[in-house]
């Protein structure tokens, strides 16, 4: 294994961090268990298993040499433990409890960044695993791969070889220099409309006050089941794809939410930051983020849930139509032209401004259609946690696997006491959205 430079925008998540805004993925998988001990018996195959994986022995280090100045390299560690990263707790009756506790704690720096922490049940017929990822070591589909690494192997087809790149030089080829001034130029003019619409997302912008939060470095999550069969009831009915359900599905849970508590939804419409992956295997970065985004605005003060879902199918087809590499939702995409060392200086500015450029955060995390196991003990469940930006109190993440639909909530723990409220209400909305697909 070889050590390589962090890519402009893993270097961003790890210098935006801060003890209060942990910048770690999180993925919570419940299992039923084939006996008590298969709790202790999974700790114990994670732990074996980590050994071997060569992206889990991977810690990240600064560095501070003249041509990347401020940057940090991704590299082995010499000393790796897996033991230290694979953690048995005892048993509990609240899985999800223990995950907001855990999920509050940032990750070690000065080790491989990613933790497993085994949560046997008390009732001796289920376990769960928290497993947590660095976003700066992984995005949702290496954390995916990297978690996959030390579950039971899964029969998949094999992947056929890619040809192998010519090496490259330190000095653009000269014929390809006309191309690269066009794709500067061009940039210049993304940079330049990305600007712009980030500048026109904050004009007449009504959110709400329980989505913004002072930080507090607490954490709750939540996990809401949905079965896919109802969600592609409503879209057969309406038009639109599974995703654009599943975001209205989100916009009306917050009403309820914000209704329910005394709040008001009346005229609300918060900015909803939809990560869309740009992930290209043969980049400069094979295993580091690429990540753009659409921002919509999301119809929570609006009574009607189909008109809800209309607004917001109508807001992801314009986001389609105009791309991933434009539009205020796209900022990520500047990280690649920001030196190292300006990442360093400005990381904690970025953070700060966070809430200023979306106000939650919805995103989907792709899972494979095949059972996963450990041990042999079958995932019945699995909640995907995003990490939460500063100043603000909720993220939402998405995940289908094997005909359900799982939504992880996460939030600020003392701003958002009454997440368990939100989660009812997700459960709600979609009775409503099909009710009314019926009627």
């Amino acid at each position: 294994m070889t050590s390589d430079l962090l890519a402009p925008l893993d270097l961003a998540f790890w210098n935006i961090e801060s003890a209060e805004h942990p910048m770690h993925l999180g993925a919570l998988g419940v299992f039923t268990a084939h006996s008590p001990t298969a709790g202790a018996h999974a700790a114990d195959l994670l732990a074996a298993r980590a050994a071997a994986v060569p992206g889990l022995r991977m810690r990240i280090r600064d560095v501070w040499q003249p041509l990347s100045f401020g940057g940090a390299t991704r590299e082995p560690a010499p000393d790796f433990d897996p033991l230290e990263h694979v953690r048995l707790h005892a048993p509990t009756a609240d899985f999800h409890a223990d995950a907001g506790r855990l999920m509050q704690r940032p990750l070690e720096r000065g080790r491989p960044p990613w933790e497993a922490h085994v949560l046997p049940g008390e009732d001796g017929v289920s376990f769960a695993v928290l497993f947590k990822f660095h976003h700066a070591l992984a995005d949702g589909l290496r954390a995916l791969t990297l978690a996959a690494a030390i579950l039971d192997p899964m029969d998949l087809p094999a992947r056929k070889p890619r040809p192998e790149e010519p090496s490259r030089g330190f000095l653009p080829d000269v014929r390809k220099l006309p191309g690269l001034v066009r794709g500067a130029v061009s940039d210049v003019g993304r940079a330049l409309d990305i600007g712009t619409s980030v500048a026109l997302s904050t004009v007449g912008v009504r959110s709400s006050s329980a989505l913004t939060a002072e930080p507090s470095g607490t954490r709750r999550t939540a996990g809401v089941v949905v079965d896919l069969d109802d969600v592609h009831r409503v879209r057969k009915s309406r038009g639109g794809t599974v995703n654009d359900v599943l975001i209205a599905v989100v916009a009306g849970a917050l009403r309820r939410w914000l209704d329910d508590r005394g709040d008001g939804s009346e005229g609300v419409a918060p900015r909803a930051l939809i990560p869309v992956s740009k992930r290209r295997p043969r980049s400069a970065h094979p295993q580091g983020n690429r990540l753009s985004g659409y921002l919509i605005r999301l119809p929570v003060g609006d009574p009607d849930p189909l008109a809800r879902l209309d607004t917001v199918r109508a807001a992801m087809d314009r986001n389609k139509d105009a791309g991933p590499n434009r539009g205020a939702g796209a900022v990520a995409l500047l990280a690649d032209h920001v030196p190292a060392l300006g990442h360093r200086l400005g990381g904690p500015l970025v953070s700060q401004a966070a809430r200023l450029w979306f106000d939650i955060l919805v995103t989907s995390v792709p899972l494979p259609g095949l059972g996963l196991k450990l041990g042999g003990n079958p995932v019945t469940e699995v909640f995907p946690f995003a990490p939460l930006a500063r100043g603000q109190s909720l993220a939402v993440a998405v995940s289908t696997y094997r005909g359900h639909v799982h939504y992880g909530l996460v939030a600020d723990a003392e701003a958002v006491p009454d997440l368990d409220v939100l989660a009812q209400a997700v459960t709600e909305e979609v009775e409503t959205l099909i009710t009314a697909c019926e009627a």
